[in-house]
């Protein structure tokens, strides 16, 4: 083999070995940013689970039968009616 047919297969060597090189790197810092989104991901995740949870309790408590005889009675001034007031209508 010639001394020159040698030195370009050195050289061609450096470069596919720098080339990998670099490719590896871009690599890792590609994982690691996706890692990096998906922790984000994880976390907003998480706080909109427990948002959910408190919206859910919430409504919850808007339709309790408490809630719902103290609107009528102070906001709508409705009033249960006495035994005597109520008729029974059959087919």
């Amino acid at each position: 083999m010639s001394l020159r047919v040698w030195r370009i297969a050195v050289a061609a060597l450096w470069v596919a070995v720098l080339g990998s090189s670099l490719a590896v790197v871009y690599g890792k810092h590609q994982a690691r940013t996706r890692f990096i989104d998906l922790q984000r991901l994880t976390v907003e995740r998480d706080e909109l689970d427990i948002e959910w949870g408190q919206l859910q309790l919430e409504q919850s408590t808007w339709g309790t039968h408490g809630r719902v005889e103290r609107v009528a009675h102070d906001d709508l001034k409705m009033l249960i009616p006495r035994a005597a007031d109520l008729r029974i209508v059959r087919p």
